[in-house]
């Protein structure tokens, strides 16, 4: 992933979108992102031709109208989008969700702590990992 490449966050806790805002900030993540509140509305961005297609997903699970796992099945499963890695970044604890996650190929699972400098360090890993992370040269 380069500095350009858009990252799409499905995310319907507007603190939760604050935090990671401000948690990009932090880590100096320059790339642009784009907010969904659901894996509806996730669908939709995705679908739009003017909208730049995501070097990274970050999705929450638990969302009204369509959950991430839900939204995960779908894209997975379009030959369009299924390269497109997807990071799980959660509440749920739930060893079902995590197991589900990964049998639809998610790229990584990560719960969501309570102390804001533990959310900065799992986010700047995933960063990192993305960035350093060749994939970004399949996806288009």
């Amino acid at each position: 992933m380069k500095i350009c490449d858009p990252i799409l966050l499905i995310e319907d806790d507007p603190l939760d979108i604050m935090t990671l805002q401000r948690g990009f900030r932090d880590i100096n993540a320059k790339n642009p992102l784009s907010i969904c509140y659901n894996g509806e509305e996730a669908l939709e961005f995705l679908s739009q031709p003017s909208n730049p297609t995501p070097a990274l997903i970050i999705s929450d699970l638990h969302m009204p109208r369509m959950n991430g796992l839900e939204f995960l099945k779908i894209v997975k499963s379009s030959p369009e989008w299924c390269k497109i890695p997807v990071v799980i970044l959660t509440t749920s604890q739930e060893e079902e969700d995590r197991l589900t996650g990964f049998q639809l190929s998610v790229a990584g699972y990560f719960v969501k702590p309570f102390k804001y400098i533990n959310f900065v360090e799992k986010l700047q890993i995933i960063y990192q990992y993305w960035c350093l992370n060749e994939v970004s040269t399949f996806i288009s």
